[in-house]
């Protein structure tokens, strides 16, 4: 009976030091292999591994997906105008180097959290007290981007590689909101102010740029009309003149005509000496002048 029970001791003994030596890695971790303390480190990617059972060797699983680490509660940074914000910043990263990760953190996600917080906290500060307030709410993505690769270079001898973080919040402290609230207010009016102005420099610009072409159109229009009526004017005095010198006698009376046309208005009262030579064509239809009347013949006495 006792050696019933010895062998069944022993058999046990050898399947729970057996199980112990022998482990399975997933695709989704490495695992660092050490000895006691941490010593002689190797890695084991994915499948089934042999190693010593414990305590001479130990194996830490690493898990090599995209892990995400964020601060439970927001922290303040402040803005290269001292105006402090709360943010909650994500950071996402994977391991790089799992044996550097071994070796700072001995496989302690804790550890590692521990590590990364500071890190993480220099980078958002240098990169927020860049930026005055506004550009800070507006160009989110940019100072996230800038912080990230601070901390890439920072968490390296970490054995991880940064990947991404993301500013879930940003948001003023609840004594300050509502000053900078007013703050904003005045500068967007400012800016609003400063852009009708510039629009209203702008139209008045282009009104004057408009009265000096149409000024320039005028004139030009005006040299042009002038020309055109010099020219036409020319052809009409040598139309007249050729028409003159065919008939004469048309000539006269058709330019007798034009005077009378314009010396007398509807409804004017002239009183002139009908014997004048002006009303010649009134007289006679060629114009010839009227002979004088014979003076009367002195009486006899």
């Amino acid at each position: 009976m006792n050696k019933i029970i010895a062998f069944v001791v022993a058999f046990v003994v050898v399947v729970l030091v057996a199980s112990s030596a022998v482990f399975v890695v997933d695709p989704r971790h490495v695992a660092v292999v050490s000895a006691s303390g941490g010593a002689n480190a190797t890695l084991a990617g994915p499948g089934l591994h042999v190693k010593l059972p414990p305590p001479f060797q130990t194996a830490t699983l690493i898990d090599t997906r995209i892990q995400a680490f964020d601060a439970p509660d927001a922290d303040r940074y402040t803005t290269a105008d001292k105006t402090e914000l709360l943010v909650n910043p994500v950071v996402r990263y994977r391991v790089a180097d799992p044996l550097k990760l071994f070796a700072a953190t001995k496989g302690d996600p804790q550890a590692l959290a521990d590590k990364l917080a500071p890190l993480s906290r220099d980078a958002l500060s240098s990169a927020f007290s860049k930026v005055d307030l506004s550009d800070a709410l507006a160009q989110q993505e940019a100072i996230a981007n800038g912080a990230r690769d601070a901390l890439k270079a920072a968490a390296a001898p970490l054995g991880i590689d940064v990947v991404d973080i993301e500013l879930t919040r940003i948001d003023y402290p609840a004594a300050l909101a509502e000053v900078v609230y007013k703050r904003m207010s005045a500068a967007r009016e400012q800016a609003a102010a400063d852009q009708r102005a510039k629009g209203a420099a702008e139209a008045q610009k282009i009104k004057d740029e408009a009265e000096r072409q149409q000024q320039a159109a005028l004139a030009d229009a005006n040299s042009q009309a002038q020309a055109i009526k010099g020219e036409g004017d020319g052809k009409a005095a040598a139309i007249a003149a050729q028409a003159y010198g065919r008939d004469p006698d048309f000539y006269r009376f058709y330019q007798s005509m034009q005077a009378y046309r314009e010396s007398f208005k509807p409804g004017d009262v002239v009183v002139v000496d009908s014997s004048s030579d002006f009303f010649r064509f009134m007289r006679s239809p060629n114009g010839e002048a009227q002979p004088a009347p014979a003076a009367a013949a002195p009486r006899k006495h």
